[in-house]
């Protein structure tokens, strides 16, 4: 039985070697790992019930390797197969026609070696992808549920574990943690991932609510039970019958109706408002916070023991701030995500990138969407480097480094990495942020994605080469040779796309 979700990865290679690599790989990042080769991958596959996602190697030749994922895929269509590539075979210009085809009809594809961030957030969405199109599962959960749990930090990965723990029972679930951090998509796929899936998935806000509006709001109410009250009506706890009751902000609950809802609570009974007609309340309670609760007993504004029979699984949403390793993974999520619905593209510098995990994140996730949506706006298409964020979200102490300091034999990553990581301040997360910078460097964001709608590549590319051209000559404080070295391209060829784009002209006046 797979430690994850109960399901198993299959690794399908034919090189013995690399077989057990990837196996040691994935009991590492806790998953059970079954490994087969080329010739024997169908009584693998046939023999287990429980492979929740493939993983594709080399099988000898690219028609071979066709013939192995085009028989996987008639056995079960909906198995998400993530193929393992050569960096070789990641450059369009070594690629054949079949390969092509290949990863582009693939869930994902994944550069060997692998990198340990990249494959556990891949297994993470393919395994959701698998659960959602299952037959007779499609509405047992769904990847949007799971945008804000992106991740692959120690804190999200415990996170993820509770909630498999807890997810089918009828345990009553306390989830505390700051504003943003997520706490009702917890809720959600705890409900999505129950019995009661099928039900329905009731969300109140009590702090929204007015005080002697939330017991109607909740119970509901007779006819005439008070002035305006023209009709009967259902309340929440009728509309959730079977499903969950989700209580956001209970911190924010009236001691008056706390009383009320710890009656329901233990007897499992409630009267409509203006009715003695005693109801049976068959519904899952998951309530969630952002105050702190026992501080608000100490102060009398919470009742202890409505605080017990609600704490009685809790789970703690960790504030984006002490997982700053999932900020890379978040952006390529929230940026996917906005591409899905059309609404733009932006791409961010490893800088800009490297620039947000310093930031403190008050907001924590929201904020991070927040920010993500903003960009898209104001450089539709572009690429954000680090002048380009919102002054809050820059370095507080920002070092400029002469560029004769720099050796322009290096990349630009290489670059950029010597003189934003040279220079980080000693903060309690430098440690952590050290040890970022080398998933951060070593595999770019991903790639662009072409809008459904298509767009003009040529205007594209032209706002994009006006874009470096006039970061490069800011950061030469407007030397022509340093910007032409920072571009990797001849003095001359420079200026004439100065003359091109009209930069020439507003260099010559801004030094008069």
């Amino acid at each position: 039985m797979s430690r994850n979700n109960e399901t198993s990865i299959l690794v399908v290679e034919d090189d013995s070697q690399k077989r057990q690599v990837y196996k040691g790989i994935l009991e590492f990042a806790d998953q059970e790992a079954r490994i087969t080769d080329c010739r024997h991958w169908k009584e693998t596959l046939t023999q287990s019930n429980n492979i929740g996602v493939v993983l594709l190697g080399e099988c000898g030749d690219d028609a071979t390797t066709r013939k192995v994922f085009n028989g996987i895929r008639e056995l079960d269509e909906v198995l998400p197969i993530i193929r393992l590539a050569d960096k070789n075979k990641r450059i369009p210009k070594n690629m054949s026609e079949e390969e092509m085809s290949l990863q582009a009809e693939c869930f994902e594809t994944l550069t060997v070696p692998l990198k340990y961030n990249a494959l556990n957030d891949t297994l993470h969405r393919a395994l959701v992808y698998r659960a959602s199109n299952t037959e007779g599962a499609q509405t047992a959960s769904s990847p949007e549920l799971f945008r804000s749990l992106v991740g692959s930090s120690r804190a999200v990965r415990t996170i993820r574990d509770l909630m498999t723990q807890v997810a089918d029972s009828d345990a009553t679930v306390l989830i505390l943690g700051e504003s943003g951090t997520g706490k009702e998509v917890v809720a959600r796929n705890l409900h999505y991932n129950s019995s009661r899936r099928n039900k329905p998935f009731v969300p109140v806000n009590c702090g929204a609510i007015p005080s002697d509006l939330l017991e109607s709001e909740l119970f509901g109410h007779e006819k005439g039970a008070f002035t305006g009250a023209i009709n009967a009506r259902e309340g929440r706890f009728e509309l959730a019958e079977g499903g969950t009751l989700f209580l956001d902000e209970i911190g924010d609950m009236s001691l008056h109706m706390q009383v009320k809802l710890l009656r329901v609570l233990q007897e499992r009974t409630f009267e409509r408002v203006g009715s003695n007609k005693s109801m049976v309340a068959d519904v899952r309670i998951v309530a969630a916070t952002h105050r702190n609760l026992e501080r608000l007993i100490e102060d009398g504004k919470f009742r202890e023991d409505l605080y017990y029979r609600l704490n009685v699984f809790p789970i703690e949403m960790p504030p984006l701030r002490e997982r700053l390793e999932d900020i890379p993974l978040l952006i390529n999520e929230l940026i996917t995500r906005m591409e899905a619905e059309k609404r733009g593209s932006v791409r961010l510098t490893p800088a800009a990138v490297m620039a947000l995990t310093q930031y403190r994140w008050p907001g924590n996730v929201r904020e991070l969407a927040n920010l993500i949506e903003r960009l898209v706006i104001m450089h539709p298409y572009g690429v954000v480097d680090v002048n380009d964020l919102p002054e809050k979200f820059r370095p507080v102490s920002k070092v400029v480094v002469p560029l004769d300091d720099i050796d322009m034999d290096l990349d630009d990553d290489e670059v950029i990495e010597r003189v934003q990581l040279r220079n980080l301040p000693r903060t309690p997360e430098s440690d952590l942020l050290n040890e970022l910078k080398e998933s951060l460097f070593a595999q770019p964001l991903s790639s662009p994605r072409l809008p459904r709608e298509g767009l003009d590549l040529k205007e594209h590319l032209s706002s994009l080469e006006y874009n470096l051209i006039k970061q490069a000559l800011e950061d030469a404080d407007g030397v022509v040779a340093h910007a032409a070295k920072r571009l990797k391209m001849r003095r001359t060829t420079l200026v004439e796309k100065l003359r091109k784009y009209g930069l020439q002209r507003a260099l010559d006046e801004s030094r008069v």
